[in-house]
């Protein structure tokens, strides 16, 4: 992060409040629906609705909200690096597109990610395999998600992708591009290894609740430090193993 020290006042404090501002509101809006549906769940009144046009509407916003809430963190470190890199590039006269752009192009991923989360979520509410908060019904369900995802954090392709996410510099040196179209590019492929770095994590909100507030807090503190921690690669690791001895204890309790 030491060359994010040569970037201007104005435009580290833009972006850091830019960040700040967007993760914070996303993070009210999750908190403000959870405690709906729990004031529902309290009166009884919670049932899964019908999938109309209208729900797939808002469980695909909510989804959408979510994962941009829970990964505008863990990017931050990039972005602000992206931002440095385009100042030194656009003074040197490279025509260079804004931190926005990228920012954005990231994001469209986990907007996907959010689309194929809803198609999921109509799926098992069709085969009844979870709860109106959206927590799995079914042990070997959540038994499942929780071993295969902690046998994925110890494969080659969650540590390739888990590098380039660690490592801001590199991704920027072998991925760098001009122009607009070269900034969302950027944004795109860098969501593109973030995605396959955590994937599988996101899956396990069907594990502790999709509305779980406190279980999507934990998700996102791990993505974070798994990404930022010099340990974070190894402990990612050992947190798998965890992950796997969890999901064996499932079949028992």
């Amino acid at each position: 992060m030491n060359g994010v020290r040569s970037l201007p006042q104005r435009d580290l404090i833009t972006i850091v409040a830019s960040l700040v501002g967007v993760t914070a509101l996303c993070w009210i809006y999750l908190v403000d629906m959870a405690i709906d549906m729990g004031a529902m769940m309290d009166m009884s009144m919670m049932q899964i609705p019908d999938w109309t046009a209208d729900y797939f509407w808002m469980m695909f916003t909510m989804w959408s909200v979510m994962m941009v809430g829970m990964m505008l963190p863990s990017v931050a470190p990039m972005v602000l690096i992206y931002a440095t890199a385009a100042r030194k590039a656009k003074d040197q006269g490279a025509p260079i597109a804004s931190t926005g752009v990228f920012t954005v192009g990231y994001l469209i991923i986990w907007v996907v990610f959010s689309l194929l989360a809803t198609l999921s979520q109509w799926g098992l509410d069709e085969a009844a395999l979870l709860s109106p908060m959206m927590v799995s019904n079914s042990p070997w369900m959540g038994a499942g998600l929780l071993i295969v995802a902690g046998i994925y954090q110890w494969l080659p392709v969650k540590d390739a992708c888990l590098k380039q996410c660690r490592s801001p510099f590199q991704f920027i040196s072998g991925h760098w591009r001009t122009g607009t179209f070269g900034a969302l590019r950027m944004g795109l492929s860098h969501g593109a290894f973030c995605l396959g770095c955590c994937w599988l994590i996101m899956l396990l909100l069907f594990v502790g609740g999709v509305m779980n507030i406190v279980w999507i807090a934990a998700i996102t503190i791990f993505v974070l430090l798994e990404k930022v921690l010099p340990i974070g690669a190894t402990g990612g690791k050992w947190m798998g193993a965890v992950m796997i001895v969890a999901g064996a204890l499932f079949f028992f309790v």
